[in-house]
């Protein structure tokens, strides 16, 4: 920002500062120990529990400064971070400041976080994932009855990725019901179901399953939560 955009801003608040109810003593005493702070610790030990970036305003608010003060301070813990070669930088993001790992170092941190998590998901994980998706909410039972095979395993491996979640009852039966979950979109890169991929283009044509009768369609039976269960004995491993 330019010096008199920042001159603006701090007279305004200097007028706010004035309009500003009086405040309890015990209350002022408070605020007076943090506006003692030493500034650019203060802002890091702030910095470091935030869940998104930080604006300057909320910084000198929570800080008892002026915003140039915040600002000239955050520039430059940024620039001695960068001197420094720090696996961490401080960047200004979405109007806001926040530590993240220094891209250089990226591998070093994503050796660590999925250290013990490399595994693959098999084809029937992939398989139960997909019907989930496709049907959510649906009950363990809905989802064996689509694959013919039972997918219990399946379905507590997806719970323990944090894949799929449960989502309720259903109403009818009481059975438990299951949905996708935040992290499996974000693993997907996508922004919502709605862009799931139409299934139109994968299923296979009319004419090729016209000849299939009911008689080569797995039965089913229905246990005691009311949902209907493939009557085979095929699990998935």
């Amino acid at each position: 920002m330019s010096e008199e955009t920042y001159e603006i801003q701090d007279a305004l608040e200097t007028d706010m500062v004035r309009e500003v109810p009086s405040v309890p003593e015990d209350e002022q005493d408070d605020a007076g120990e943090v506006e003692q702070l030493e500034l650019k610790p203060a802002l890091e030990a702030v910095l470091m529990v935030v869940d998104e970036p930080a604006t300057e305003e909320h910084l000198a608010k929570v800080l008892g400064r002026q915003r140039r003060e915040i600002a000239d301070a955050l520039q430059e813990l940024a620039d001695e971070y960068d001197r420094e070669r720090r696996g961490f930088e401080l960047r200004f993001v979405a109007e806001g400041w926040r530590f993240y790992t220094r891209a250089e170092f990226a591998e070093a941190v994503e050796n660590f976080v999925l250290d013990g998590q490399q595994a693959r998901l098999t084809q029937a994980a992939l398989e139960t994932l997909a019907v989930v998706a496709y049907r959510q909410p649906v009950s363990r039972s809905r989802v064996s009855a689509v694959r013919g095979v039972n997918c219990d395993g399946v379905m507590r491996t997806l719970l323990q990725r944090g894949l799929v979640e449960e989502a309720g009852a259903e109403p009818e039966t009481g059975a438990i019901l299951y949905r996708t979950t935040h992290y499996f979109l974000e693993r997907l890169g996508l922004r919502g179901l709605d862009e799931l991929p139409e299934l139109a283009p994968f299923l296979p044509e009319a004419e090729a399953v016209e000849g299939d009768s009911q008689e080569g369609m797995p039965s089913f039976d229905v246990d005691d939560s009311g949902d209907e269960v493939p009557d085979r004995t095929q699990t998935d491993h």
